[in-house]
């Protein structure tokens, strides 16, 4: 094969094609065949190391983010391990923040013991797609968490980011995250405090009784009618069917 090329498609609906497996591989009007692998078959054992490194490195840096992306989807989820770590760092260094982010969220799907670190120094990245598929990743990884790591996003400038973490918090349900959903619950958004309150009435519902209380007087409609609502259902069940309950409600 002369020609290993992933080819970004740049019609809107590219994303119905990568799943439907019409993108195409090759040079000038070639199209896909069955001969020629889409990218959601394994990579051909036909061709050596040396050139699905060298097309990877192509195709890595190409100038199109989109297919940055696609080619981390086929190359980084199909070859890492064996990926060269230097590769790696480039790709979790591209300028694009949507690839940073696509980049951690494939590494996620491996038990490496270099991705933890990466994640942890991803955390701190200036664009919040990245900060928010690095905190998924910390959770996913169901490894023991720092919770003074969590600290840092308290003031965290994304409403996104201050939400994604009041709800991890709740859906692993991680011991010892009493006080920072509770400074959550006071933010100045209104749907991460309404986050925050979830994981707290689903963690701590005997705790968080007075908290729902007080947000009985909250700014928003919207989350005076859900806590209402809350407080309902937890001061009518009992105390073993609570959390039971809450952790089946959106």
């Amino acid at each position: 094969m002369n020609c290993f090329r992933l080819n970004y498609l740049k019609s809107p609906g590219f994303e119905k094609g990568f799943e439907e497996s019409s993108s195409s591989y090759g040079c000038g009007q070639q199209t896909a065949s069955a001969s020629v692998p889409s990218l959601r078959d394994p990579i051909p054992e036909t061709l050596s190391a040396e050139t699905v490194l060298k097309q990877a490195k192509a195709d890595l840096r190409h100038p199109d983010p989109q297919v940055r992306i696609l080619a981390i989807r086929y190359y980084l989820e199909k070859s890492f391990p064996s990926i060269p770590l230097s590769l790696l760092q480039e790709i979790l260094s591209d300028r694009e923040a949507d690839v940073r982010a696509q980049a951690l969220r494939s590494l996620i799907k491996f038990r490496s013991p270099i991705v933890s670190p990466l994640l942890k120094k991803y955390l701190k990245d200036s664009d919040s797609r990245v900060r928010i598929a690095a905190l998924r990743g910390m959770f996913q990884f169901q490894e023991k968490i720092d919770l003074n790591i969590f600290i840092q996003f308290l003031s965290d400038e994304s409403t996104w980011v201050r939400r994604k973490v009041a709800t991890l918090l709740g859906w692993a349900q991680m011991e010892g995250a009493l006080p920072i959903l509770k400074e959550l619950s006071k933010d100045v958004h209104s749907m991460v405090r309404r986050a925050a309150l979830f994981s707290l009435a689903t963690l701590y519902p005997d705790e968080s009784e007075n908290l729902l209380i007080e947000a009985m007087t909250d700014p928003d409609p919207e989350l005076r009618k859900w806590v209402k609502t809350t407080l309902e259902n937890l001061l009518t069940m009992p105390a073993n069917a609570k959390t039971t309950s809450l952790t089946t409600r959106g």
